[in-house]
């Protein structure tokens, strides 16, 4: 299991602004988000809860654009993407083998 972990790193706006339109790219693409934070290297799955949150406390105000996954999520979106390359190698090999039978055939009645 892996341990509790609680970063927060500040950004120039330059770099803050890049980093949400990489998000925003990826969201619209469907495709998964990759971010370092520290040390720490961060994917984001594409089926992640996304959610905006608006706090105020204690003359303090907060507004966050959250994404949230489980971790079992994401470790089942990696077998997913490996059962998909497995399944891919599969058809390509049904395929060339088809190919190689209908070679062989078209061999056989010349």
């Amino acid at each position: 299991m892996t341990e509790d972990l609680d970063i927060e790193v500040s950004h120039e706006v330059t770099t803050f602004v890049a980093e949400l339109r990489r998000l925003a790219d990826a969201l619209e693409q469907g495709a998964d988000y990759m971010i370092q934070i520290d040390d720490q290297e961060v994917r984001i799955p594409t089926d992640a809860l996304l959610s905006i949150a608006h706090e105020r406390e204690d003359g303090e105000v907060e507004l966050e654009f959250q994404i949230s996954w489980s971790e079992a999520s994401d470790d089942e979106d990696e077998e997913d993407d490996e059962d998909e390359d497995d399944e891919d190698e599969e058809e390509e090999e049904d395929k060339d083998d088809a190919e190689a039978g209908e070679n062989k055939d078209t061999e056989t009645a010349a």
